[in-house]
């Protein structure tokens, strides 16, 4: 544990829950990937599976984790981890609240192409994620990296007027 700590620069215990809920959601989707590759197999043979793209999913984030190390600025590695589920919460929750908006306003597929139903869909998405991004890193302590990285995508995008 010592270990663990020390190699995340882990002061005090709360920040634990960071490593944890990264370890239990690598865990879950590993496993969701496992039975989407082996649907109708014995569940010995998909936890196996899963373990396998467990490690496998573990040093495909360490890796971007050194990555990233150099490119956003933080304070402590630990930091590093929220700011990701964050992002795996904010792609979730934005698809969870534009569903329900989309159809209060009236889209579906039915009455619109299906090309202009998916380009509305992704469109109104897309709002709710730069919202849901802020509001959610505010929860997780992270309002600041979240806001800058809000004002930089923003400004890619030619809309820097509305963030100043």
């Amino acid at each position: 544990m010592k270990k663990l700590k020390e190699r995340w620069e882990i002061h005090k215990n709360w920040q634990l829950i960071f490593p944890f809920l990264g370890i239990v959601g690598l865990g879950y989707s590993a496993y969701r990937l496992s039975s989407l590759f082996l649907q109708d197999y014995h569940i010995a043979l998909n936890i196996a599976l899963a373990i396998g793209i467990f490690f496998l999913l573990l040093k495909l984030v360490l890796f971007i984790f050194k990555k990233l190390e150099k490119k956003w600025d933080f304070t402590y590695r630990w930091e590093l981890i929220s700011i990701f589920i964050v992002f795996a919460l904010t792609g979730s929750s934005s698809v969870f609240v534009g569903k329900p908006i989309i159809k209060f306003m009236g889209i579906t597929k039915e009455n619109l192409p299906s090309f202009a139903y998916w380009v509305l869909y992704i469109l109104i998405g897309f709002i709710f994620y730069q919202i849901l991004l802020v509001a959610i890193g505010w929860l997780f302590g992270q309002y600041k990296f979240f806001w800058n990285f809000e004002k930089k995508m923003l400004s890619r995008l030619g809309l820097k007027r509305f963030v100043e």
